[in-house]
């Protein structure tokens, strides 16, 4: 069954599995029912995740219940744990908002919650990042995770965060990052869709970030902390949420 499920999530687009989970996720939960593994998110428990990913897949990462993968898990943890979002009123910009916080975020009355993105049909303003059509310093928090790979002018877009924000606002901008690499790679010469995502991680990744990014984010303007927060948990829990060791939350603040 796993092998099914492997070729299952490698071959079927994330957005259609989002609107297949409706129907798949209570079918997997009975399935993967047990006491290993714990999403955060939910507090559900499994006897495993199910494995994610384009080409090299990541075994036991994807949550069967919210769909989760350790980026959301790790960072779930840290809005709960280590700030105000989840307690003071704060008028909040979402990205891109994923399928595993859209709903629990959309009904926490101290949030004035708003969504955005060019195409996700959860978004409550379709909008360019590039060219937002909010007035300079508008939120309190802004989240905005594994968008700035795909975006050309990612200059352009840090500008457009950091003229939204209000001072003394914070956010969280993740990315896919290989913390081993020092610089940044982009070459718009790999034009096959192929190639890109063997290279990129995926076809529509327009970069690959290394330790560099969080100096661009000061040149823009921010104060930012590169927060490795699974060293702030104990090994037992990073297996039991299944989270990436040494995976770094990018927060920032105005």
């Amino acid at each position: 069954m796993n092998r099914l499920f492997k070729i299952i999530l490698n071959t079927i687009p994330r957005p259609i599995l989002i609107r297949l989970s409706y129907v798949i996720r209570p079918i997997l939960g009975l399935f993967l029912k047990g006491n290993n593994y714990t999403d955060p998110i939910d507090g559900k428990s499994f006897r495993s995740f199910l494995p994610y990913g384009y080409g090299n897949q990541r075994t036991n990462v994807l949550s069967p219940s919210t769909l989760s993968l350790e980026r959301h898990r790790l960072l779930w943890l840290y809005l709960k744990n280590e700030t105000n979002f989840f307690t003071d009123k704060l008028k909040v910009l979402h990205f891109a908002p994923e399928q595993a916080f859209y709903k629990r975020f959309r009904k926490l009355n101290n949030l004035d919650y708003t969504t955005t993105d060019l195409n996700s049909p959860l978004a409550d303003v379709k909008a360019d990042i590039c060219n937002l059509p909010f007035e300079d310093n508008s939120y309190d928090i802004i989240l905005c995770n594994h968008v700035l790979e795909h975006i050309p002018d990612d200059t352009k877009a840090m500008q457009e965060l950091y003229r939204v924000m209000k001072p003394g606002g914070w956010g969280v901008f993740q990315i896919p990052q290989d913390l081993n690499r020092e610089t940044t790679f982009e070459d718009n010469s790999i034009t096959d869709k192929n190639e890109r995502a063997k290279i990129f991680g995926q076809y529509d990744h327009v970069r690959i970030y290394g330790r560099d990014y969080f100096n661009k984010l000061r040149n823009i303007g921010f104060n930012v902390d590169e927060v490795d927060y699974t060293t702030q948990l104990t090994p037992e829990d990073v297996d039991r949420y299944c989270l990436a060791q040494g995976e770094i939350i990018p927060f920032v603040h105005k």
